[in-house]
């Protein structure tokens, strides 16, 4: 156990801010006060200084003055760069000229629900289609964009009716994923009054699934004040029912009161909304239980924690289609006919493979299954009598996606490192897939860049692979400006993606590098444990090699490597200017955690720990102390320029990591390379925030990386 211990007095209410100029890269920026407070944390017998301990209370008025100056601080290292304001006109008319974004979600009879994003709207929109080709005419279900014309309010997920006569909207403000139910017409629009509050926290998340005939809804519920301690009101998650056109307080229970604390519950109807499948996740580390509601009403267990089962879907009888990583870590997948209740009598459709289980959907006479082996993705058909046929994607692309609404049709998304997201459709017998009406449009060309595929050796031998997109005859002199990206946790897959406004990196010179690291699920469950828990260094043993590679095959030199992550890729910007600050030049780290002994006394924190460790067990101490970046900032270092972007309403990450990590790097540093704070008030994660926000952000790491690793940018100065 550890306790703690205070040694000084609080800071006067107000900060005074020193404006004694000094020199920062060529700039010159305020001082503000280093603020430190003598505190310490005593862990297992160990004590641990923490003397910025007092930036963790964001109402404290010295807290917000301080905040508030690092802000104004930044604003004058922006304000100073007269290419600044070109970059993010660019980056606008980029998105401006994009073509419309689809996000197909559901079909319920014969009504199709997707989301549409086309700037100048700052959230996207609800709509339901007839279908999805040509002409594809929509109709607006609901818009965020008129409901709060800040453009501030977000929709945190979606679920339509059976019937598709209505859809429960989970609605949440400035990015905080705190989401309140609420219910409309898909043939009006028209708001029904229902409205139920405390369904969705980024803890464990939300969901709900709709009863057979639309009359009412299963749906996640945290606490309501004064069931619990305040400090329990965003755990204890538990699946309770609501009748349409009735009172909440009205509302009855159904599971939940024996689920642990920090469980995550998804909910998930069976097509004829008569079953319906619960599937509940200890905290974020990948350990699921899973229980069934049958036609009477009843629940049933079905698989309990430590089984090994990842997930489960209905199959057009109502029978279960079970993802199995039990002796197979690259997954495998069961079938349990309906009305049987044993997982053990469940039999294996598709055997462990070379590649891992991601994605899979059943369809009339067989199973739609995603593999992939390092980060990009393959598609198979699995029919259920006869041999797997593999269905031609784009090379090193993902897939994602999978919905198959009648017969064999499969409609899925493909994308890849230089070519966006469209949605394709594709049946047994066919060639190549066929493209639908939704096909994004990149209003840049990447014709001149090429995608390398290289594997790197990390420390203790193990082979990493790290995509390199470059334009086509770069050299290889070592004066490219590269920008290095990775994340490596939670058996996240890094997966081909597509950016329009990567144009602006490779017209600037740029190389641009994603490695798929240890701790996400790349090669399986195997992968992800050797970077989880006790094995963390690990991941940044990967990204380190992935840095000190780029700089051996000379894409680039220290002076010209920047990297870049966010939330748990935020830790491992940390770990790595911590442990090896001379091999980058600069850091964008967003929404990131850097005191390690202190993630779990946050709310999501304490999700986390099936991730990352807890302080309460001494071997884990050990380890989370060994690394944790905050702990880890050494006086009379040359850090690197380093940028901490993140939101006041981040319910994953506190931004109290972001405030502590400013600081202590602000006193400790040597050299005299900007050390940036970034906080948004109208932001939280990144998810749910508005179109001009996240514009306004990715202009401001854009200028920062141009200007720190002296990159051309005469494109968009002004003279």
């Amino acid at each position: 156990m550890y306790f703690t211990r205070w040694t000084a007095i609080f800071l006067p209410a107000l900060l005074s801010c020193n404006f004694t100029l000094a020199a920062a890269a060529s700039m010159l920026l305020p001082t503000i006060p280093s603020a430190r407070e003598s505190g310490t944390n005593i862990y297992h017998g160990v004590s641990v200084g923490d003397d910025y301990q007092w930036l963790e209370d964001a109402t404290n008025p010295a807290v917000r003055e301080w905040t508030r100056q690092q802000n104004g601080r930044t604003g004058i290292y922006f304000d100073q760069l007269d290419f600044r304001a070109g970059v993010a006109q660019e980056l606008n008319e980029l998105i401006a000229d994009e073509s419309a974004s689809y996000g197909l979600a559901d079909c319920r009879s014969g009504i199709i629900f997707a989301t549409r994003f086309k700037p100048p709207a700052q959230q996207p929109v609800l709509v339901r289609l007839k279908s999805i080709y040509p002409p594809a005419l929509r109709q607006v279900v609901f818009d965020p964009n008129t409901w709060n014309t800040n453009g501030t309010t977000a929709m945190d997920w979606f679920v339509p009716s059976a019937d598709g006569k209505f859809v429960a909207i989970s609605l949440s403000e400035k990015g905080s994923e705190n989401g309140a139910l609420h219910f409309f017409e898909t043939a009006t629009g028209r708001g029904l009054p229902d409205i139920i509050p405390g369904v969705q926290y980024p803890t464990g998340g939300g969901s709900a699934a709709w009863n057979a005939d639309g009359t009412g809804i299963f749906y996640t519920r945290y606490p309501r004040p004064g069931e619990r301690a305040a400090d329990d009101e965003h755990f204890f998650q538990q699946v309770w029912f609501h009748k349409i056109g009735t009172p909440v307080s009205e509302d009855t229970y159904e599971l939940g009161r024996d689920f642990p604390r920090i469980a995550e519950v998804k909910l998930t109807a069976s097509d004829d909304g008569q079953q319906l499948l619960a599937t509940v996740e200890k905290g974020d580390g990948g350990d699921f239980a899973l229980y069934l509601r049958d036609v009477s009403g009843a629940w049933h267990p079905l698989a309990p924690f430590g089984a090994d089962i990842k997930s489960a879907q209905f199959g057009r009888d109502g029978s279960l289609y079970l993802l199995s990583k039990k002796a197979a870590p690259r997954g495998k997948l069961l079938h349990l006919p309906a009305g049987d209740l044993n997982v053990a009598d469940a039999k294996v459709v598709v055997p462990e493979s070379s590649g891992v289980i991601v994605e899979y959907e059943p369809s009339a006479h067989g199973l739609y299954v995603t593999l992939m082996d390092g980060g990009p993705s393959r598609l198979w058909f699995y029919p259920a009598s006869d041999r797997a046929v593999e269905v031609p994607v784009l090379p090193v692309s993902s897939v994602s996606g999978l919905h198959c609404w009648q017969g064999d049709e499969l409609i899925f998304a493909n994308s890849s490192f230089l070519k966006p997201a469209g949605w394709y459709a594709w049946e047994p017998k066919m060639k190549s897939p066929r493209a639908t009406a939704f096909q994004t449009i990149s209003p840049a060309n990447f014709d001149d860049i090429e995608v390398v595929r290289e594997f790197v050796t990390s420390k203790d031998g193990t082979k990493i692979p790290l995509s390199i997109l470059r334009k086509k005859g770069v050299k290889l002199d070592g004066t490219n400006p590269t920008l290095l990206t990775g994340y490596g946790g939670y058996d996240i897959n890094i997966v081909p993606s597509f950016s329009a406004s990567r144009r602006l990196w490779f017209d600037a010179g740029g190389v641009y590098a994603v490695a798929n690291l240890r701790g996400g699920g790349e090669f399986g469950e195997t992968w992800h444990l050797a970077g989880n828990l006790t094995n963390k260094q690990n991941v940044f043993d990967d990204f380190i090699a992935c840095a000190e590679h780029l700089i051996q095959r000379k894409y680039t030199s220290p002076q010209k490597l920047a990297v870049m992550g966010g939330s748990n890729g935020g830790l491992l910007m940390g770990a790595f200017f911590t442990q090896r600050p001379e091999l980058a030049r600069a850091v964008v780290s967003r929404v990131g955690i850097y005191d390690m002994l202190r993630v779990e006394t946050d709310p999501n924190g304490a999700f986390n720990v099936t991730e990352f460790g807890s302080v309460k067990d001494e071997e884990q101490f050990k380890a989370l102390y060994a690394y944790s970046p905050y702990h880890h900032v050494k006086d009379g270092t040359a850090y690197p320029a380093i940028l901490f972007p993140c939101g006041e309403n981040d319910g994953r990450v506190n931004p109290m990591h972001s405030r502590k990590m400013t600081a202590r790097l602000q006193a400790a540093t040597s050299s005299e390379h900007p050390i940036l704070l970034r906080i948004s008030a109208t932001t939280g994660h990144g998810l749910g925030s508005s179109l001009k926000d996240r514009v306004t952000e990715q202009a401001d790491i854009y200028a920062f990386l141009f200007e720190e690793l002296g990159m051309d940018t005469s494109p968009w100065t002004f003279k």
